[in-house]
């Protein structure tokens, strides 16, 4: 396992997850646990990406990482649901964004850094 490769992706999850963050809070504060729930996912994007040992391209790997630990987020996005979203707008947009959250982490990782998977 590459440590270097680990801190990349986590380290681009976190920066992640504070852009997500605010991006999702620009129309008004949200609360708390909704604020740790999408900074946690991203962070994990991240760190699972880094752990990762699946050997694919990584422009799929990083999105399919993205599907994979963003689907529990994007259900628990559903209970969300307002007049402004209803749920499955909430599921869809958590779903999509984890994918291309998954595939940025890993275009700097793989792509800028060249911390490829061992």
């Amino acid at each position: 396992m590459s440590y270097k490769r680990l801190y990349l992706a986590t380290l681009m999850g976190v920066l992640c997850g504070v852009v997500c963050c605010l991006m999702s809070s620009s129309s008004g504060p949200l609360p708390l646990k909704m604020l740790a729930n999408i900074f946690s996912s991203r962070v994990l994007i991240g760190i699972v990406i880094g752990l990762s040992a699946w050997k694919m391209p990584w422009g799929m790997h990083g999105a399919l990482m993205g599907l994979i630990v963003g689907f529990p987020n994007a259900l628990g996005a559903m209970m969300g649901a307002s007049a402004q979203f209803g749920k499955w707008e909430l599921f869809s947009m958590t779903l999509v964004m984890g994918i291309i959250y998954g595939f940025v982490i890993e275009l700097v990782t793989s792509g800028l850094f060249k911390a490829r998977q061992k």
